[in-house]
């Protein structure tokens, strides 16, 4: 069994003397394991940083086995990664989220080209934040979990939509909320792709995103906690405002 791919390192950790176990997202096989031999060597170690871009060729006796990789570097992000601390837990929060959140080997090439998209723009700290934002609405969507934000589901009303429901991911205008409106989510502009994406309407479509993602993605899962990068990169970004 073999075949090749190009993906996003996700995790390496070493494996006996020699060699590593990494987890690569791929474009067409998912998310998926392997080990590299000589992976813990002076030579390789350095190309298996998370958020790298390589090509991979996977080999197995079986399909069911762990298999084996030989990796080529197409992309190092190290640099950006390591531009800064806004950079650099945007990066191990993408790659703990997917790591999380995906399952093994089950192609998902719609999210994998928007990573791969908010991988190249580490760095730039002006827009990364949006970008990521974004990147956590199409993630919930992928995963069966997408926000209606089109109409307030009271109402049916198009206008004046402030909050989306815990319940249900649709959105509720002002009108519709009456006395339920602290029990409800922010919904700010930038989440319906409006306005200027201020970084206060950034942070609070965030926080709506890291309910769903919480509340919804984490169970579906077997009730496990949301990784601790994603919370340490909204600390870091929360910093500036």
């Amino acid at each position: 069994m073999d075949w090749r791919d190009h993906g996003i390192l996700l995790t390496a950790r070493r494996h006996g003397e020699t060699a590593a176990i990494i987890e690569v997202f791929t474009e067409t096989h998912g998310r998926h394991a392997g080990v590299v031999r000589g992976g813990a060597s002076r030579k390789i170690a350095p190309i298996l940083q998370p958020g790298a871009q390589l090509d991979v060729l996977w080999r197995a006796r079986l399909q069911e086995h762990i298999g084996t990789f030989q990796v080529e570097p197409l992309r190092s992000r190290a640099a950006a990664a390591f531009s800064g601390r806004l950079a650099l837990s945007g990066l191990n929060a993408v790659v703990a989220l997917l790591s999380f959140c995906l399952p093994e080997r089950e192609p998902h090439p719609g999210i994998y080209r928007q990573t791969e998209q908010l991988m190249d723009l580490l760095g730039q700290d002006e827009i990364w934040p949006l970008a990521y934002l974004r990147w956590e609405l199409a993630l919930l969507e992928e995963l069966g979990f997408g926000l209606d934000l089109t109409r307030c589901a009271v109402n049916g009303t198009t206008e004046g939509l402030a909050y989306v429901s815990p319940k249900t991911g649709r959105a509720v205008s002002a009108e519709g909320a009456g006395d339920w409106a602290d029990r409800l989510l922010p919904l700010p502009p930038v989440l319906r792709g409006q306005g200027a994406a201020p970084d206060d309407e950034i942070a609070a479509g965030l926080r709506t995103t890291g309910y769903f993602l919480a509340h919804r993605v984490a169970p579906s899962l077997g009730h496990t906690p949301l990784p601790e990068a994603r919370a340490r990169f909204v600390d870091q970004f929360t910093r500036r405002l």
